[in-house]
């Protein structure tokens, strides 16, 4: 298993600069891979350009750059660009993002997100092997066929037509369709103790595709806090739980809620839902059950975490990704050493 970094997008907490200088102290300590997130703020691709021309070992990659948010041919072009211009070291990670943002923001329908993200990896694929792109399926048509377009190819020779490509997944139809088709699993809530099920979709995938899960990148983002008192740890990624448990989605579709409840705390998401939703994002944070949080989390002191990284070696996980929550630059490059400490300590490399 190898450590990377998962950094949010910019917020009013962050700067470009806190970034950057994760990234760079991430890159010296050995780390594998940094990742950027983008949802209706700042966009994956330039934090990751910026970044992988002011770091030299570490890989960039996108978790996620949003399929409603670009055409397919336009994520392969960008792919290929970083990948070269950083002498091969990004990682495509894609996801179908949610229907508020995907409707609202870019006007996307979010309706068969599975055949979509089928036929939309494919025409990635296809474009970065430089095939000319003549497409006929149920999402995807090119060229028109009513208008003057015509099959192209990427305009340049890439430095690798084998990009890895990534699959931010939840439910097991998603976990399937990452294991046939991707690369890679991007998880989020990943607990050791439940991913077996998790592990088993996506073999079932790569078993349709005959492939197995040698070679398949399981990417657990796990958020990181370091400290003396566990229960203070877990204080600091409550509003971030609710968010996601609570209000990442309606009532009726969130993908994240799903994800407490297949853990065992379907009372507890249905309350913490109630309450995000109600406009009580405090109490709502409140409800969200330590154990939730500490299943799929490295919080307290650094032999504790050491025990947890185990743990997620042992459980399947090849990627783990630290999520950090501390609450300034020094403090978060200091987890970063910390945690880079106990993963020696905990000899799972």
């Amino acid at each position: 298993m190898k450590l990377g970094l998962s950094l949010s997008y910019q917020s009013r907490w962050s700067t470009p600069a806190d970034h950057l200088a994760l990234a760079q102290e991430a890159d010296r300590l050995g780390y594998s891979v940094v990742w950027v997130a983008e949802a209706y703020g700042s966009d994956s691709v330039s934090m990751l350009a910026w970044i992988a021309g002011q770091t030299s070992r570490i890989d960039v990659g996108s978790a996620v750059m949003q399929i409603p948010a670009r055409t397919p041919a336009a994520t392969a072009m960008t792919a290929a660009t970083i990948d070269t211009f950083s002498g091969g070291r990004f990682r495509l990670g894609l996801g179908v993002s949610g229907p508020q943002v995907s409707e609202g923001w870019h006007g996307v329908r979010f309706d068969k997100p599975l055949g979509r993200t089928r036929e939309y990896v494919d025409i990635v694929r296809r474009a970065l092997r430089r095939d000319v792109l003549a497409y006929d399926g149920e999402h995807y048509t090119l060229p028109l066929p009513d208008g003057p377009g015509k099959a192209l190819k990427l305009g340049f020779r890439p430095l690798r037509a084998d990009i890895p490509i990534y699959l931010a997944a939840v439910g097991p139809k998603n976990l399937e369709l990452a294991g046939e088709v991707t690369d890679g699993w991007l998880g989020i809530f990943v607990a050791p103790d439940q991913i077996e099920g998790q592990l088993a979709s996506i073999a079932a995938g790569r078993t349709r595709a005959g492939l197995d899960l040698k070679g398949f990148d399981v990417v657990a983002s796990v958020p990181t806090v370091l400290g003396d008192d566990v229960a203070t740890c877990a204080d600091v990624i409550r509003p971030h739980a609710a968010l996601y448990v609570g209000g990442m989605g309606s009532r009726k579709q969130n993908f994240y809620n799903g994800i407490a409840v297949r853990m065992g705390f379907a009372a507890e998401a249905a309350e913490v839902q109630d309450l995000y939703l109600t406009g009580r994002q405090r109490d709502a944070a409140a409800a969200v059950p330590q154990d939730f949080i500490d299943r799929t989390s490295l919080i307290g002191p650094k032999d504790r975490i050491k025990d947890h990284v185990q743990r997620y070696a042992e459980s399947g996980v090849t990627t783990l990704s630290l999520h950090l929550f501390a609450t300034d630059r020094e403090s978060s490059i200091a987890t970063l050493r910390a945690v880079a400490e106990a993963y020696e300590a905990a000899g799972v490399a």
